[in-house]
């Protein structure tokens, strides 16, 4: 499915003079790279699919017509460089970039387009962001301190950033909910805090449907999130029996009036095995407060998912079919990695994803 959003469709290089009159019946895409001596084409995409091979003179100048009868979003790759552009019949497109400072580019003659560089700017941030963590995680290490210890801060720093960017992204959105570059800024937000804004998400994909009827992307993109719905943020926990190590149903439903950790672990997951420490900590620090987990294993070897409940001190509520991924209560909440959790409130809906190490605590605080 093309939800691998808008960060797989970046956009081109213009420049006017020289360049005839758009028509109606087509596009004109012209611009100019400089300080690239050795380049000889760029490559223009729509989506994956391969558009042209555009050659460059010895100025670094380029030309080409093409055509779109929906605004389409293209990528222009320069060398290592990507760009976004939204085209459409009519319009005569200039860009032009350095590559000393290829991220200080220009575009005229597409207002969507000039408004998509912002949005790029943001994702290019984000990236540096990311690749900075990476650094500082390695730097820590190499010094000696605790993965752990390591993990710990920068998830938190990494959280307090996506926040921020997310929300700048969604304003964006909000700000351009008129035009396509309103709904790339919702893809953006969908692969910054996809969890965290899915109700938005999915309220948005829907008015999608219905602005962009034509696109490809947003058709796709809207599918995508009606099928996540009934399992998204805001909905009610699907409803589902299993058993307990002691041969006991139990229902999800039967512990309603409490705020719920439904996980979905396996005694085979050594992530879920790294992560239950942390729930156990929680687990007895709210207990008496509203809290409790439901734990429901994707295992298949009932010995070793007996030992590892006793192994890690899981006392809440287990149970599990003994399928692993043929599990009717997986397949139900659509579990194809773990581990993998939702957090349920006293009246049985879906409050949140996926919460795990410091994030759990912190929403336990904020609730309990």
């Amino acid at each position: 499915m093309k939800i691998g959003i808008f960060l797989t469709k970046i956009f081109a290089l213009i420049f006017f003079s020289a360049c005839n009159a758009a028509n109606d019946d087509s596009f004109i895409l012209a611009g100019r790279i400089d300080n690239a001596p050795q380049l000889r084409s760029i490559v223009l995409y729509e989506g994956e699919t391969f558009v042209d091979s555009i050659a460059l003179d010895e100025s670094g100048n380029f030309y080409m017509e093409g055509t779109a009868l929906e605004p389409t979003l293209y990528e222009l790759l320069v060398e290592q460089e990507s760009y976004m552009l939204i085209l459409e019949n009519g319009e005569k497109v200039e860009f032009k970039a350095d590559l000393n400072a290829p991220r200080q580019y220009t575009v005229k003659g597409s207002e969507t387009s000039t408004k998509l560089k912002e949005l790029n700017e943001m994702r290019d941030r984000f990236q540096e962001h990311q690749m900075n963590l990476q650094n500082e995680f390695e730097q820590r290490l190499g010094k000696g301190e605790e993965q752990a210890v390591v993990q710990h801060d920068l998830i938190a720093k990494n959280d307090v950033y996506t926040s921020d960017l997310a929300e700048q992204v969604l304003q964006f959105a909000r700000n351009n909910e008129d035009n396509l570059a309103g709904f790339f800024g919702m893809l953006v937000l969908y692969s910054v805090d996809p969890t965290g804004y899915e109700e938005v998400l999915v309220e948005y994909a829907e008015k999608a449907r219905h602005q962009f009827p034509n696109n490809e992307t947003a058709q796709s993109f809207a599918t995508h999130m009606e099928e996540i719905k009934p399992l998204s943020i805001g909905q009610i926990a699907p409803d589902f029996s299993s058993t307990t190590p002691d041969g006991k149903e139990v229902k999800l439903s039967d512990l309603r009036g409490q705020y719920v950790l439904l996980d979905f672990w396996a005694a085979w997951c050594t992530p879920c095995r790294h992560e239950n420490p942390n729930i156990v900590t929680q687990y007895h620090q709210f207990k008496d407060k509203g809290f409790t987990v439901f734990g429901v294993s994707l295992d298949q070897d009932r010995e070793a998912w007996l030992k590892a409940i006793k192994d890690d001190k899981l006392e809440w509520t287990q149970v599990s079919e003994l399928k692993m991924w043929n599990s009717e209560a997986g397949r139900l909440y659509n579990i194809t990695a773990i581990p993998a959790s939702f957090m349920i409130d006293p009246d049985g809906k879906i409050i949140g994803k996926n919460l795990r190490g410091p994030a759990l605590k912190q929403f336990l605080d904020r609730n309990l």
